[in-house]
């Protein structure tokens, strides 16, 4: 990708965050929020920046680049245009967790742990009926495996939350619509470490991702071990969107659409296009939380609601072309 191009997807990423970060409820001069962020002016401007609304465009910057990471590797492996974490019942996994633990009770402090131990389940669980179906390292066996676990957990919700009194099904419906709105700095140091630590994992995949991308035979020829090397992608790539799940909840469709964003621009190598990804994800994020705010004040759309009406027509634009 050219220098230039770069830049543009840095600028843009940047003017996000400042309008995200002066536009709400109350908005913000760009001189406001500056005063804010040095700590000088008037108390609420400082409130709002510092502890509201910083925190929270942080959040959505590191989840959407963690998507948009996980779904471009994901879709290069597995030489699926629609391929995306929440096919693989990554999400189905993390909601149960999460839905488990809200009906028995548990402190919402508590809640990202279950989300992140049903994510890891789920992609265990992938790989057994991967390995049940004597395919372990196929590509479209494990995405087929993952819609099968997604569902399985789709009917687990539906169970759980039966004869759950109201407001614990409210508080599980919140949390499976994703929001970035009760963001803080603890919750973004951590959700940093698991997308920095694992983003950096696919970034030095990128080359088996490449080889990958060319099919199973070629990459076997050029003395890749297909096997290890899907299983490796796949769990790296599972595990980054799950701990992104088990941070905001359920943001679908932005690792199906970013990385074709990206591709768009005539990138094909998966280490740059990787980090373009992480990029594009963390503006589109950012912007779609800016939207899920100021569209119907005071009342907030959730942010999986906001990603869903733009990447549902976008997945139906591609399962068109594909036909």
């Amino acid at each position: 990708m050219r220098l230039s191009r770069w830049i543009a997807l840095v600028l843009v990423f940047v003017v996000a965050c400042v309008l995200a970060v002066a536009i709400g409820t109350i908005s913000m001069s760009p001189s406001q929020v500056w005063q804010a962020l040095r700590g000088t002016g008037d108390p609420l401007p400082i409130v709002v920046v510092r502890t509201l609304r910083l925190p929270r465009v942080a959040l959505g910057a590191i989840v959407g680049a963690g998507l948009g990471m996980s779904g471009a590797a994901l879709q290069g492996t597995m030489r699926n245009p629609l391929a995306e974490p929440y096919l693989l019942g990554v999400s189905g996994g993390a909601a149960v967790g999460a839905v488990l633990a809200t009906v028995a009770g548990v402190a919402a402090g508590l809640l990202p742990i279950f989300a992140f131990a049903g994510a890891i389940v789920a992609v265990v669980a992938a790989f057994f009926v991967a390995h049940a179906a004597g395919a372990r390292g196929d590509a479209r066996v494990l995405l087929m495996a993952g819609v099968v676990v997604g569902a399985f957990a789709n009917a687990a919700i539906m169970v759980a939350l039966a004869n759950a009194p109201p407001n614990t099904v409210r508080s599980a419906v919140w949390w499976m619509m994703g929001s970035v709105g009760d963001a803080s700095w603890r919750q973004v140091g951590m959700l940093l470490a698991y997308v920095a630590t694992g983003g950096a994992s696919l970034v030095l995949l990128g080359r088996q991702i490449d080889v990958l991308a060319l099919g199973e035979d070629a990459a076997a020829g050029l003395g890749l071990d297909v096997d290890r090397a899907i299983r490796l992608v796949f769990f790296t790539a599972s595990l980054l969107a799950a701990a992104t799940v088990a941070a905001a909840g359920l943001i679908g469709f932005v690792g199906l659409v970013v990385p074709h964003l990206v591709r768009a621009t005539g990138e094909r190598r998966h280490r740059p296009l990787l980090v373009a990804s992480a990029l594009t994800g963390a503006t589109l994020v950012v912007l779609a939380d800016l939207v899920g705010r100021v569209i119907r004040p005071p009342a907030e759309l959730p942010l999986g609601a906001v990603t869903a009406l733009i990447g549902v027509p976008f997945f139906l634009a591609k399962l068109r072309r594909l036909a």
